[in-house]
């Protein structure tokens, strides 16, 4: 199977910007992509403009809180027409309250559902499909918060903590069978979600330049990447720090007055 020409592709989080970068990417004449997204009206918005490049298009409306909904989905996808690259793309973002020693306890909920177990369940529940018919490529996007231990977004930092570890096995478990599987951890990405928290965005790159390099790094079929490359630099950074000096470092970002 050829990963780097796939023909049926699933993108989730499609209704946001960088799905929608991707969907734009990979759309083109030969193509089917299977788009999930919670905003129908942008769903709808970014289909036709794949329609007009000449991809066929299949949408898909759905809450990723429901993980069971997102098997049976995912399942009912890869019968219609075998699944040849599967972007992950769907994931929340979100802060400690101000003022809140600990962030919500139902905050935490969400961020591990759609963050970290309905991406893991559908990576799962594909990959075993596609090691059965001898190929296919997964692409997990997660975070390069999931290098540090944020302590003003603790949610979030873990459960792409989580995603890139679970990528990490399951491209070791499936790789024998053909299955290539890419864990993605960008920086700052100029998306509306990060454009609404407050606070430096250094580094910061389009959605069209981060799809281009997922997009590169899943047809190598790479097992990790981090863009852009200062994020390298950090991670390297905060495992090299004695872990007095690192927490020391971590808890100077929480906001003044928590």
């Amino acid at each position: 199977m050829n990963n780097s020409s796939p023909d049926r592709i699933v993108i989730t989080g499609a209704s946001g910007s960088l799905g929608a970068a991707l969907a734009r990417h990979y759309a083109a004449p030969g193509r089917t992509l299977v788009l999930w997204g919670r905003d129908a009206a942008r769903l709808a918005a970014v289909a036709t403009t794949c329609r007009q490049a000449g991809a066929a298009v299949v949408l898909r409306q759905l809450d990723l809180t429901d993980s069971n909904a997102a098997i049976a989905a995912i399942e009912a996808d890869d019968d219609a027409g075998a699944i040849t690259l599967a972007l992950l793309v769907a994931g929340a973002g979100d802060v400690r309250a101000a003022g809140d020693l600990v962030e919500d306890a139902h905050q935490i909920a969400r961020l591990g559902l759609v963050n970290f177990v309905a991406p893991s369940a559908i990576a799962a529940a594909l990959a075993r499909r596609m090691a059965q018919r001898g190929g296919g490529g997964i692409a997990l996007v997660g975070s390069a918060a999931a290098f540090h231990a944020l302590p003003f977004a603790a949610g979030y930092a873990g459960s792409k903590a989580g995603l890139l570890r679970f990528g990490e096995a399951l491209r070791l478990s499936v790789r024998q069978h053909g299955v290539r599987v890419t864990v993605v951890s960008p920086g700052f990405i100029d998306t509306p979600a990060n454009r609404s928290n407050a606070g430096p965005r250094p580094f910061q790159i389009q959605p069209a330049d981060a799809a281009a390099r997922i997009a590169a790094a899943a047809a190598r079929g790479q097992g990790h990447v981090i863009f852009p490359w200062p994020f390298v630099v950090l991670r390297w950074f905060d495992r090299l720090l004695p872990p007095a000096l690192r927490d020391r470092l971590l808890t100077a970002l929480i906001p003044r007055g928590e």
